[in-house]
């Protein structure tokens, strides 16, 4: 029973804490909703939220996060490399060849050119 206490204890304290900050919110805003979009640093936006990105981003979003997950793959395995030894090598660069056929299809199929 007394952990029950203490988790209803904690709840009413989390949300004393919320009101507190919605409270000081109130007191501290400029009290009506902003007059223009809340991105874009209040200006008006030139197009619409929904529109279309040319289909040449999606090959270099690929290309990125082929890049981002070597980077991902390569901490840890710079952390454990010294006590692995030459399979952890041998291994890091078959994967780094994996990824450069990828960055080489990309390549040939235009995906670097930017005009």
């Amino acid at each position: 029973m007394q952990t029950y206490v203490a988790v209803l204890a904690l709840l009413g304290l989390l949300g004393a804490l919320i009101s507190a900050v919605y409270a000081l919110a109130a007191l501290a805003g400029a009290g009506g909703p902003l007059p223009s979009a809340p991105y874009l640093s209040g200006g008006r936006p030139a197009e619409h939220a929904l529109s279309r990105y040319h289909v040449r981003w999606y090959a270099v979003t690929m290309v990125f996060l082929a890049f981002d997950m070597e980077m991902i793959f390569m901490y840890p395995w710079a952390l454990v490399v010294a006590s692995i030894g030459t399979k952890a090598v041998v291994e890091m660069f078959l994967f780094l060849g994996l990824l450069m056929v990828g960055v080489l299809y990309a390549w040939r199929e235009g995906a670097f050119r930017w005009a």
